[in-house]
């Protein structure tokens, strides 16, 4: 595969469909207002997207091993352009929530098949720069979504946000003839586990819903739905949606839990920049969206050269040095946050970049754990645990800042900047737990990689 090709441009869909998730954060009033709809109601526009791609993330890698990755891509994208082309027609909400959901069940196709593509095809000693280059894209959509989005839905409606997903169409026949061509994957006696998935779907629905709405039922769906799969698993025979070896294989838990929290981190963050600077120092959307895109801008600049330092000294020293900066940022929005906007301009300078290298870094030892039958299911399973470390962040840090109306808006921010700091030392602390008893290593990128194999041949 011609990686220095595909990589550009599949990261350039990364970025479509991870803008896709914050171009509608600034088009909701507009949208609640055309269509006369509740807040609440409206805020299904988003969350199902969200919920929606993270599920179809999970299905995508599970999938790719049994099935070719030019056909997953190929019916995931056109899913995704075909529903964006009904949503530039919508005009009530009914079609325009079956038009969104549509698009997170393509849209899952770029996350959930690129880090296995490149744990596929692209050799060892290039993949580091790979997984910064796709990280660097969420990282520039996170930060110029809100640019964008209000720019689009001010001049041409929010109608018009559909419009750049059907951009996909455009990178479909592209990527189909420069990607490799496999053959199918499926064993005769290891037929796809139908509930499996369904039941991961189910789990990771009722959980996410649980939390975002605060609802005890949905809470106890969610228990005896993951009670069930929880004895599907170990009574089942044959492949399992969620490969059980997942759990036995060593180091992995301590990665899952370290994703978790950086997810936590990330999301968290980029759910408070904008209300700290709406609320406290009376920022338009537009400006918001400018004091956050140079760290977006900077993260995509310095990717490569990621790429290239974690290849060239290995994974976990940037993970620890990431995330020591990262916790560094916090302690500093929690210290003085409301002293300036340009707290949050200076610090967001030093959140992306690190964020990026700190993930990019967890996501190539993850591929580099793996054994080969395992990186679909693996990557993919860790995907949706990352996600759940977002989501989860962004619903416990609002009802935080909710439930301190007794402090100033300004002390109330640094307060909860707090917890992401607690959080990410957390992070830290279960990375040198893994260095210790997960089997990582500080040594460079080409000496961790020949230890790995030495101990891979052993086990052998």
């Amino acid at each position: 595969m011609k990686d220095r090709i595909v990589m550009p441009i599949w990261t350039i869909g990364i970025f479509i469909v991870v803008m896709n998730t914050t171009m509608f954060n600034v088009s909701m009033p507009s949208i609640i207002q055309d269509l006369d709809i509740t807040a609440d109601l409206g805020s299904w526009v988003i969350s199902s997207y969200s919920i929606g791609y993270a599920l179809s993330t999970v299905i995508y890698s599970r999938l790719t091993d049994i099935a070719p990755l030019r056909r997953l891509l190929a019916i995931g994208l056109l899913i995704l352009g075909l529903s964006s082309v009904v949503g530039l027609f919508a005009r009530s909400f009914e079609v325009l929530l079956a038009a969104r959901i549509l698009q997170s069940a393509g849209a899952g196709s770029m996350a959930g098949m690129g880090l296995v593509m490149v744990s596929r095809y692209i050799p060892v000693e290039r993949r580091g720069r790979s997984i910064a280059m796709i990280s660097s894209g969420s990282a520039m959509a996170f930060g110029l979504g809100p640019i964008i989005g209000g720019l689009v839905t001010e001049y041409w409606g929010w109608n018009g946000l559909f419009g750049i997903t059907c951009l996909v169409l455009v990178l479909l026949p592209v990527l189909l003839r420069l990607m490799p061509r496999e053959t199918e994957r499926t064993k005769a006696n290891e037929p796809f586990d139908t509930a499996g998935a369904a039941l991961t779907v189910i789990n990771a629905t009722s959980l996410l819903l649980s939390v975002t709405q605060l609802s005890l039922a949905w809470l106890a769906v969610s228990i005896v739905s993951i009670a069930v799969h929880v004895l599907w698993l170990r009574r089942g025979r044959g492949s399992r949606f969620v490969n059980p070896e997942l759990f036995r294989l060593k180091g992995y838990k301590y990665l899952m839990v370290i994703g978790f929290c950086l997810l936590m981190l990330n999301l968290g963050n980029l759910f408070l920049m904008p209300l700290a600077l709406s609320d406290l120092f009376g920022k338009s959307a537009m400006a918001v969206g400018l004091f956050i895109a140079p760290g977006a801008i900077l993260s995509t600049l310095v990717s490569r050269f990621v790429g290239k330092w974690i290849d060239q000294y290995g994974n976990l020293r940037f993970l620890l040095l990431g995330q020591a900066v990262l916790a560094a940022a916090m302690i500093f929005f929690a210290l003085a946050l409301g002293k300036s906007p340009y707290i949050v301009l200076i610090g967001y300078l030093f959140i992306s970049p690190c964020f990026t290298a700190s993930l990019s870094s967890l996501n190539n030892e993850s591929t580099q754990l793996l054994p080969k039958k395992l990186v679909g299911s693996g990557m993919g399973f860790l995907q949706l645990i990352q996600f759940f470390g977002g989501s989860i962040s962004v619903a416990l840090l609002g009802l935080l800042l909710e439930r301190q109306k007794q402090v100033s808006l300004a002390h109330a921010f640094e307060r909860v900047y707090g917890v992401l700091g607690l959080i990410i030392l957390c992070s830290i602390v279960i990375t040198v737990g893994y260095l210790i008893f997960g089997g990582g290593t500080l040594k460079s990128g080409e000496q961790a990689r020949k230890a790995r194999a030495l101990a891979s041949a052993g086990r052998n």
